[in-house]
C-alpha cells in the first residue's frame, strides 16, 4: 500500500515559511481540489490518485515522489 506524507511535508513547509497554510491555498496554488487533497491527506494507503496529482504536489513541495510516497508493505500480502 502507498503512503502520502501530506501532512508532514505541509507541517515542514509551515514551519520553514513560518505560517499556516489552508488545504485552500494548497488547491489555488497547484490547481488540485480540495476534496483530493483532503482524501490525499487523511488517506490510510487507500486512495489512488493520478501521476498529474503527483507531479503537481511534488512541484508544490520541492520534493520527489520518494519524498512525497512512501510503500509500506500491506499484511494481508503475505
Amino acid at each position: 500500500m502507498i503512503k502520502f506524507n501530506f501532512k508532514q511535508l505541509l507541517s515542514d513547509k509551515e514551519f520553514k515559511e513560518k505560517k499556516h497554510i489552508s488545504l485552500k491555498e494548497v488547491a489555488e496554488i497547484t490547481d488540485i481540489s480540495r476534496t483530493t487533497l483532503s482524501k490525499i491527506s487523511n488517506s490510510k494507503g487507500d486512495y489512488i490518485t493520478s501521476s498529474n496529482i503527483i507531479e503537481k504536489l511534488c512541484l508544490y513541495f520541492d520534493c520527489t515522489p520518494n519524498d512525497l510516497m512512501t510503500i509500506v508493505p500491506d499484511n494481508s500480502e503475505k
